[in-house]
């Protein structure tokens, strides 16, 4: 084997390398999944204690907090609603709008129904709805 032979074939193992490295990571990178969120996979199941300081703003009606990747809210009309907090979009952390009924997105304003839905853009995926029982003064929050 000749140079030129031998730099040609180490040229693509090395270029074949590094492109199978960046289409991995390129995968691993983006942030939100469809449907569902960076942070609260299918796994969520946690319970808020609602007499503890850390979580009292779910003492009041429009009030939110974010634990495990999930967003937490009490509507206006008193009921705990509970959706993946990145959007889907570019996986930014969502804030409820009690006001307005609806979660939005701070980096572009993609907004969300309470359910999770799509109600305007750029995120063309709905959040992942998960499921909330009070109990006392625990509220679970479960996948």
């Amino acid at each position: 084997m000749d140079r030129k032979e031998f730099l040609s074939l180490l040229g693509l193992t090395v270029g074949g390398g590094v492109a199978i490295s960046c289409l991995g990571g390129c995968a691993k990178e983006s942030g939100a999944t469809p449907g569902g969120s960076t942070g609260g996979g299918g796994n969520v199941d946690f319970t808020l204690d609602l007499n503890a300081a850390e979580n009292a703003v779910l003492n009041n009606n429009g009030g939110f907090l974010v634990k495990n990747g999930v967003i937490v809210a009490r509507t206006t009309g008193g009921v705990y609603i509970a959706v993946a907090a990145a959007c889907t979009h570019e996986g930014t952390i969502i804030q409820y709008q009690g006001n307005n009924s609806r979660f939005f997105c701070p980096k572009h304003g993609s907004t969300f129904s309470e359910s999770g839905g799509v109600l305007n853009g750029p995120a063309s995926t709905a959040l992942r709805q998960y499921k909330t029982e009070l109990s006392g003064t625990n509220l679970r929050v479960t996948a």
